[in-house]
């Protein structure tokens, strides 16, 4: 299996490819991956056992795998899961080397598959978690934001995350947004990768 190169150029010349927007935070960079490297960790999620997503009683279209810890909607924790696995070790590396991020820190993965029709209703990621830098494969999605608490309609705006691209939510971005993903057109996948918070905010959808 190829791995992800890890020779990534000066930060400053990966932080002038990214693009900045209104929110504080938040941060979006095409073409993270090459076509080969996008492949390779194609070939190794098919090997996962992904799941039905569980939120307390509903089961959500979007099939899952978690590493490093699992939240438990019910009991409101997290919980103890599989350790992150060496395939995405490198892409950790690409990811830490970016954001500046210490490697270990990123103790938290999850892999969601999206066939087509499957989206992902408003939310803030449980509080539990800080920095999240998210990865999308093999097709497109619509990230959409809104204030929370929700305001008006005119606050909100959206971005098409391209496969191969990977975005960052930290600070404002993080904890003062929700998120959504609109129902998608094809078969794709993410990977997010997490950071822990100190102390868990107050909680909050």
């Amino acid at each position: 299996m190829a791995s992800l190169s890890t020779n990534a150029p000066a930060q400053a010349e990966l932080f002038a490819e990214r693009q900045s927007f209104a929110i504080p935070g938040f941060e979006y960079q095409t073409d993270f991956l090459s076509s080969q490297e996008e492949e390779s960790l194609l070939l190794a999620i098919r090997t996962l056992d992904l799941q039905p997503a569980q939120y307390r009683q509903w089961r959500a279209n979007r099939r899952t795998a978690s590493f490093g810890g699992q939240y438990d909607f019910t009991a409101q924790e997290l919980v103890s899961a599989a350790p992150i696995p060496p395939f995405l070790f490198d892409l950790r590396a690409r990811i830490a080397s970016c954001s500046g991020i210490e490697a270990l820190l990123f103790n938290h993965a999850i892999v969601a598959e999206y066939r087509a029709g499957t989206q992902l209703g408003w939310h803030r990621d449980v509080p539990h978690f800080q920095t999240v830098v998210g990865v999308s494969l093999a097709a497109s999605a619509r990230l959409r934001f809104r204030p929370y608490p929700p305001r008006t309609q005119q606050d909100a705006f959206s971005i098409e995350l391209a496969a191969r691209s990977i975005y960052t939510l930290k600070g404002a971005a993080r904890w003062d947004w929700q998120h959504a993903v609109s129902p998608t057109k094809a078969l794709r996948y993410s990977i997010t990768f997490r950071t822990l918070a100190a102390r868990p905010a107050p909680r909050g959808r």
